[in-house]
């Protein structure tokens, strides 16, 4: 029987109490009278609770059991072999050196990628002139704070600027829908699974000597059974969860089925009274905010269910922060650890066996349905989704209405095809919520970079003519953007508003103009120290420019420059 640690904390404070007035004889036989005292293990734990060598313990139980006169001997004060550390003042150094050879050390060690073991230090110090043992290298090491340790998964690579802005939104978003008593859930596609008796990660309780037999590698079975593709929906409130594990492809169609399915037999029943659903979503895969199949599938789910189906997703590289990730597929992987997955029926099953001790339920089915892979959908079939973009990344949040969209009295702006259409007005662009800065802060802003701006043309056409002007300032053609377009176009450029194909649509111009203008003037604004803060605000089509625009209010914007 184990000692427990109650027990050698007792005993670590009873030597440290009493050895002070002991001699090395009496300390040796007072912890030898302790561990016969223990029994089995006792050894180990008086060493322990006494921080001596098991040995030293050993020789107290043998001197009490041979009752031999005069029992052991007394050393001097000071006596006995030096330890290694005091002896070589050189090898704690060097041993450092070869732990951390970036920090203390030669960075061209010759163990510096390799495994760092007690053993391959020991011999490294001794070929060093440093004889030493591997338990005395262990000995030293956890004198200087070291430790054995693992990598912790903790650095997400880098983070959005709004990465935090966005959480809280989540947040806000959650606590209003379930305020209101509307479902809230949270959405994924847990890892995919072989099927058949492949190896699954994990150990479980066995016969000694009687392992699961499972295949040596894990190639996919082409004539077996193949995979299984779990789409889980967790209901955070009710704290239940419904997974549809699918046999064919992860298709966004897969996906809003699986929710659909959940509705229908959990979600209408769970919230009778509900108008709005909330999605958390990470951020790629099948349900992520570029995928157009996503949007287009969950428009008719919302036409079908006659919800508001509003969708946040979760930043770029975050999606271990799902609730779904921790409180279902978690607990899903714990449970079937060990057990090799050999048909669809045992994923069903071991998936809707999973439960916790805080009343974790899930519900799990099977979906034999075939979904297409390559579906295209349009650019119209975008605009003619009943979706409104958040004033708050509407790129991340969006909400889909069961109603069709009102186009009748969005302006339209035509979509240069061969060429470029008519110039639209840009003035509705100068407005404070799109640029971020008040507009007699933006006709500052042109009136500094205009000569600047000339100059820089100018020079620009005497390159290319070889020669000086021939015609007067002002024939031929006329440019396509003017100085105060050029300086707007940039702005909003590193708003981050979209992507220069939408800007190139708005100012009726192609994106290598665009481009030209926005190479002359960023390095302009960066000379008189203007730095352009991104917005929040997403846009895919002039559409959305100009619904949000019809929404948006007046407010106070504090000058960027």
């Amino acid at each position: 029987m184990s000692v427990s640690d109650e027990v050698r904390g007792q005993l670590a404070v009873k030597f440290e109490v009493l050895f002070p007035h002991l001699d090395e004889r009496q300390r040796r036989l007072m912890m030898g009278a302790e561990a016969r005292v223990l029994g089995h293990g006792g050894i180990r734990a008086a060493a322990r609770a006494a921080r001596v060598s098991e040995t030293t313990v050993r020789k107290g139980v043998d001197e009490l059991e041979a009752g031999e006169e005069p029992l052991g001997r007394v050393r001097r004060p000071g006596g006995g072999r030096k330890r290694s550390a005091d002896l070589d003042p050189g090898l704690r150094p060097a041993l450092l050196a070869l732990v951390e050879p970036d920090e203390r050390g030669d960075p061209m060690s010759p163990l510096r990628w390799t495994v760092k073991s007690i053993r391959s230090l020991a011999a490294e110090l001794t070929r060093q002139g440093h004889r030493v043992s591997a338990d005395t290298v262990g000995d030293l090491l956890r004198k200087e704070g070291f430790s054995l340790q693992a990598g912790v998964k903790t650095l997400e690579g880098r983070q959005h600027p709004d990465r935090d802005a966005q959480f809280r939104y989540i947040n806000e978003q959650a606590k209003g829908h379930m305020g209101a008593g509307q479902p809230v859930i949270s959405v994924d596609t847990k890892k995919k699974e072989l099927v058949g008796d492949y190896k699954n990660a994990g150990r479980r309780w066995r016969p000694a000597g009687e392992p699961t037999l499972v295949r040596t590698h894990d190639f996919l079975d082409r004539q077996g059974p193949g995979k299984a593709i779990p789409y889980g929906i967790y209901d955070i409130t009710a704290n239940t969860g419904w997974v549809s594990v699918g046999t064919d492809h992860d298709t966004a169609a897969f996906a809003v089925a699986s929710i659909r399915r959940w509705w229908q037999a959990r979600g209408r029943h769970d919230y009778p009274a509900a108008t709005r659903l909330l999605i958390t979503a990470d951020a790629g895969g099948s349900n992520g905010y570029r995928t157009r199949a996503w949007k287009m599938e969950l428009a008719a789910l919302a036409a079908e269910t006659g919800l508001d189906i509003t969708v946040c997703h979760m930043p770029p590289g975050t999606s271990k922060w799902n609730k779904i990730e921790h409180r279902l597929f978690s607990h899903i992987s714990m449970n079937w650890r060990g057990r090799p997955l050999t048909s669809h029926d045992v994923i069903v099953n071991s998936i809707a066996a999973t439960t916790t001790r805080t009343g974790l339920t899930v519900h799990a089915e099977l979906d034999p349905g075939t979904y297409d892979t390559g579906i295209k959908v349009t650019d119209s079939d975008i605009d003619a989704l009943p979706m409104h973009r958040h004033r708050f990344h509407g790129d991340w949040n969006y909400t889909l209405h069961p109603r069709p969209r009102d186009t009748t009295s969005a302006a339209t702006t035509p979509r240069p095809a061969g060429n470029p259409s008519p110039q639209p007005c840009t003035g509705c662009l100068r407005n404070p919520e799109l640029t971020g800065m008040p507009e007699p802060a933006l006709d500052e802003l042109v009136d500094q970079l205009t000569a600047k701006l000339d100059e820089l043309r100018e020079r620009g056409r005497l390159r290319q003519r070889g020669g000086e002007r021939i015609r007067a300032r002002g024939a031929g053609a006329k440019d396509k953007l003017t100085t105060a377009d050029r300086v707007l176009v940039t702005v909003l450029y590193l708003r981050k508003l979209g992507t220069r194909y939408l800007l190139a649509q708005l100012f009726g111009v192609n994106t290598s103009t665009l481009t030209r203008a926005v190479h002359q003037v960023q390095p302009l604004l960066a000379e008189h120290g203007c730095t352009i803060p991104p917005s929040t605000a997403r846009f895919r089509t002039p559409a959305d420019v100009t619904a949000f625009l019809a929404n948006s209010s007046p407010t106070k914007i504090k000058p960027a420059c």
